[in-house]
């Protein structure tokens, strides 16, 4: 039975706990822990939880039973706590942002490595069957070399959204809508396309002037070979449309599904290729689903990953890539150069220092809420 602790009890880690719930056979939550305990009281009264309660996770990390953690923490705080649980001998799923800076994703990539500890990233989109279909239809290469790749990370946030105490301020959250929206299709984009050569950015803040960060930005990448891609990250976008499209020299997938394939004619005009287009939609017709999705299907794959019966999916070396493409993101659009990829430490954006001595603040906070009495959100990912 492998032994469960959350630390952070807030909106997200009601996901964290349908998830675990669903294998009691494989696992058991046996701790909470928040620094506002009565949330954490809360949330085991709300899933009928036999769990012990704490309000410092260095406590809780002195138990010897606990085999993994969940951190559902603000993205300041993930790599210290994730670092001290591996240190302490405990697996580690935490949420995304990873953190907040590529130094920080360094330092816990080598606390998982020194410890033998597995370190696997929240990336729930990734395990929902539009996507998992996508990406092997992808690897089949039936679409020809990919040319231009377009993301439409859209989502919807009211003003108050940035009235809790930690969003809307480089220092606690760590940026806006690129790091804490926009994660979860970087994170597919680059998983499935691969990391650029360059990136080049704009950003703005159009709507939220009680926060300092983002609530769009636009940003261009360019691959050595010419391929570019686009990804646009907003929370201002009503209706929160999202999706990839992947252009292909033969033809073009995306998520939601469609296929499209173009063949020329002499004249260089197209007319369809309907061969090739059934080709592809008969592959991923072919495909199977999923048993898990989102965050239940990422927790199955860590706890399978505990039992050694396979690696995990996102690892910490996948999540520090995902960050460093939204690094580059924020370090172009502030500098206002393209910036080239691999950051290095020397890069202005690779400390969390650096990215608060050279992030803009678009605005400084204004209002201050510790707690929403509504914590109902909405994840995305539904890619109808």
């Amino acid at each position: 039975m492998i032994n469960i602790a959350i630390i952070g009890t807030g909106a997200i880690s009601s996901s964290h706990v349908k998830g675990y719930l669903q294998f009691k056979d494989e696992c058991k939550i046996v701790a909470l822990c928040d620094i506002y305990p009565d949330k954490a009281h809360q949330k085991a009264k709300d899933y009928q939880l036999d769990v012990d309660i704490y309000d410092d996770y260095k406590e809780l990390l002195n138990r010897p039973d606990i085999d993994l953690v969940s951190v559902c923490t603000p993205p300041y705080t993930h790599a210290e706590i994730s670092i001290a649980a591996m240190n302490a001998g405990t697996h580690v799923l935490v949420e995304k942002p990873m953190a907040s800076s590529l130094e920080e994703c360094h330092a816990m990539n080598e606390a998982a490595k020194k410890n033998k500890r597995i370190l696997s990233v929240v990336a729930q989109n990734r395990f929902t069957n539009p996507m998992m279909k996508l990406k092997q239809v992808l690897d089949t290469k039936l679409m020809g070399p990919i040319v231009h790749t377009q993301v439409d990370s859209y989502w919807w946030r009211g003003y108050s959204y940035y009235d809790l105490w930690w969003r809307g301020t480089w220092e606690k959250e760590g940026g806006g809508c690129t790091l804490n929206h926009a994660v979860h299709h970087i994170d597919i984009f680059q998983w499935m396309n691969g990391m650029p050569a360059e990136v080049t950015a704009v950003a703005s803040n159009a709507s939220h002037d009680n926060a300092e960060v983002e609530d769009i930005s636009i940003a261009i990448m360019k691959y050595d070979n010419g391929a570019l891609a686009q990804i646009t990250s907003s929370v201002i976008h009503h209706g929160e449309e999202q999706q990839l499209i992947f252009q292909g020299k033969n033809a073009r997938v995306s998520a939601p599904w469609k296929v499209k394939a173009s063949k020329s004619k002499e004249n260089g005009f197209p007319e369809d290729d309907p061969q090739l287009a059934e080709q592809i939609q008969q592959v991923y017709d072919r495909l199977p689903s999923i048993s898990y999705e989102g965050h239940t299907g990422q927790i199955y794959d860590v706890l399978l990953a505990v039992n050694g019966k396979k690696d995990v999916l996102i690892d910490g070396k996948q999540g520090q890539q995902t960050l460093e493409l939204i690094t580059a993101i924020y370090q172009a659009a502030n500098t206002g150069k393209t910036v080239k990829l691999p950051l290095t430490k020397e890069d202005p954006f690779f400390t969390r220092e650096g990215i608060l001595t050279h992030a803009k603040h678009f605005y400084e906070k204004k209002n201050v809420v510790e707690n929403f009495s509504d914590n109902t959100i909405t994840t995305g990912g539904k890619y109808e």
